[in-house]
């Protein structure tokens, strides 16, 4: 059994998206000063990283990542390559749907994560509205992009969201595909449980299982 940890790690030199929450990593106990243990603190927006987005990201009073059903994190799942002189995933580069309950994209957008210190790209490869609206229709549970949206950079109807989020498929977004072949796994997706502020998202250490 070979697994993949697609977790990009948090950190204080990851990219963050435009307008989103900067990343703090420091240590606050430490035992090379005489305290008694080490103890850190991490502070971040919930979509930093590898993170999922719960419905009420789009939908003010729908479901909160708290609430999301576990059973569509945890399951079959394909990755499917996109060319990388692609820039958005329309319907003509949808894989065969029958049966499929989770997807994830890799496309050219895996290399970004191999260069940090660029800091975040706006030309990055998204999901057009109208395949997530097939996605949607055809009853896939959980959709996932290889950088921090699956939203085109400067949408103003953000409508690959709300498409997605209103029949509660949940949107899994930076995760690292690097190393990953295209092919059949078994996705483990865990976000981070908490309560309070709108609970529109959280980071999520995700993995995938081969064999």
């Amino acid at each position: 059994m070979t697994i993949y940890d697609i977790t990009v790690a948090i950190s204080q030199g990851v990219p963050i998206y435009e307008g989103d929450p900067k990343v703090l990593v420091e240590g606050v106990l430490s035992l090379a000063a005489g305290d008694p243990a080490n103890v850190s603190r991490v502070c971040c927006g919930v979509h930093t990283g590898t993170h999922v987005d719960a419905p009420n990201h789009f939908i003010e009073g729908s479901r909160q990542v708290d609430e999301l059903d576990l059973e569509k994190l945890v399951g079959p799942c394909r990755v499917v390559e996109i060319d990388a002189g692609v820039t958005a995933i329309e319907p003509q580069h949808l894989p065969d749907l029958n049966g499929l309950e989770r997807i994830l994209f890799k496309t050219r957008n895996s290399s970004f994560w191999s260069e940090p210190e660029k800091g975040f790209r706006t030309d990055f490869t998204y999901l057009s509205p109208e395949a997530a609206r097939i996605l949607a229709d055809n009853g896939v549970k959980l959709v996932g992009i290889d950088y921090l949206s699956i939203e085109q950079f400067g949408s103003t109807d953000y409508a690959t969201h709300r498409t997605l989020l209103a029949k509660e498929v949940v949107i899994l977004e930076g995760v690292d595909l690097r190393e990953v072949p295209p092919g059949d796994y078994e996705l483990i997706c865990l976000p981070l449980k908490y309560t309070g502020g709108h609970g529109d998202g959280a980071p999520a250490r995700t993995i995938l299982k081969a064999g």
